[in-house]
């Protein structure tokens, strides 16, 4: 059963560039919108890592997580995920070292496996060597600069701080997860890319799950879009313009900027494109505050998660505000009603916090 009184809200931010906007506009929005989500109690702030990909300005998550960090003071801030196979694992260790360094106790290190890019930017950014499936040995590197004797390596991530930021893992498939508890991490499922996995996944994860020095018992977050408004028509109006923007980058043109809500809402759509619409909207928690507020007990209820990230994709930032506005009360009326109980999964102790 979930646990509705246990279960935390954070944010996975894609920083999205729209028409009419640019990438610095969408990267200050990013930080003013990480000191409202700290004041409504959210736990965490996570950005993502993509490439070549002109409407999402997240190609540095570990610059973005500084800026994040230092405007803000309590809520956690870290990367959602950081794609290892673009990365030597001492820079990122390095880099999250300083992150943690200057903000000790508020920093999460999110690990990926893909390259967040198309093949041929893919190719540049492995400018350390040819692709392969050497994952578990770079994330085994990249642990060991964080772990115990680390101060008679040969080779030592600088500045090593005091705390080490929790490593965690993201992933879309029952794969990703089971390695993710094998391991003994976090793990957070992307809900938002396979929505049909995440029970199974999130089993996957439980099942294979053995106590690290990371974790004594396993905890597992969703990452789900969320457009939350007044009511479910204004929520479908927001939330088509991200939709129409992704089919425009698999069909036509890769570099363009998002569409904006206007400009969605003149959009003819074929019956083909309306059928990829309904895929996009209908398994999230897109919606008014009733239909958010049932989707969000249904998704907890169904994968049994710790832990729900929200990304709202949204042209218009003030209605981006209101819509983690409007989540935090859903959440906060299924608190209410007594939905869940003491069976759900206890949060782990240390740094997740």
């Amino acid at each position: 059963m979930a646990d509705f009184p246990r279960l935390r809200l954070s944010v996975l931010d894609t920083v999205p560039v729209w028409r009419g906007s640019t990438a610095a506009d969408s990267l200050r929005n990013t930080v003013d919108l990480a000191t409202h989500v700290e004041r409504l109690g959210y736990a965490r702030y996570w950005v993502a890592e993509h490439h070549n990909t002109p409407s999402l300005a997240t190609s540095a998550p570990a610059v973005l997580a500084g800026q994040i960090a230092a405007a803000t003071r309590t809520i956690r801030v870290g990367s959602g995920a950081v794609l290892l196979p673009n990365h030597a694992p001492l820079v990122v260790a390095e880099q999250f070292g300083v992150l943690e360094a200057l903000h000790p106790g508020r920093i999460d290190l999110g690990i990926g496996r893909a390259s967040g890019a198309d093949p041929a930017a893919a190719e540049r950014l492995r400018g350390h060597g040819p692709a392969g499936d050497d994952f578990p040995e770079r994330l085994a590197e990249l642990e060991g600069y964080f772990g115990p004797g680390r101060e008679r390596a040969a080779v030592r991530a600088v500045p090593a701080p005091e705390g080490r930021p929790p490593v965690w893992l993201v992933g879309s498939s029952p794969q990703s997860a089971a390695f993710a508890g094998s391991r003994g991490l976090p793990y957070v499922y992307a809900h938002q890319i396979r929505p049909g996995l995440g029970r199974r996944s999130l089993a996957a994860y439980r099942e294979a799950f053995r106590p690290s020095p990371h974790l004594e018992h396993p905890y597992a977050a969703i990452a789900a879009s969320a457009v939350v408004a007044e009511d479910d028509a204004r929520a479908e109006y927001l939330a088509r313009a991200f939709v129409l923007g992704q089919i425009v980058m698999r069909t036509s043109d890769w570099f363009t900027l998002l569409p904006t809500a206007q400009e969605a809402a003149r959009h003819a759509f074929s019956r083909a494109e309306e059928a990829f619409v309904r895929e996009r909207i209908d398994s999230q928690l897109v919606g008014g505050p009733g239909q958010v507020r049932e989707r969000l007990a249904a998704l907890v209820e169904e994968t049994g998660a710790d832990e729900v990230m929200a990304l709202s994709l949204i042209d218009d930032h003030a209605a981006r505000v209101r819509s983690y506005e409007l989540l935090r009360a859903a959440l906060e009326e299924l608190r209410a009603a007594g939905a869940g109980g003491a069976e759900g999964a206890v949060l782990p102790s240390g740094s997740l916090k």
